[in-house]
């Protein structure tokens, strides 16, 4: 199993509340350097997230993720 299928569990802060991430070593990666990219924390950019979210918090990163990787390919 590659490092980046490995689903690595994360406490987050979101609102003044602490709540738990869990998704695949190779997103965190990616939210990592959203994060840097636009000079904000990752805790921040969950929070983004987190207020856009239908579903699951979980999901809605991963989704968040490829979503923004799709539209960097398509510039």
């Amino acid at each position: 199993m590659s490092d980046d299928s490995i689903i690595k569990k994360r406490s987050v802060l979101i609102a003044g509340h602490r709540t738990s991430v869990s998704i695949e070593s190779i997103f965190w990666d990616s939210l990592k350097d959203m994060a840097t990219g636009r000079g904000i924390s990752i805790n921040q950019l969950i929070t983004e997230i987190d207020e856009g979210r239908a579903g699951n918090l979980s999901s809605a990163v991963r989704v968040f993720v490829m979503k923004n990787l799709k539209t960097e390919e398509a510039v």
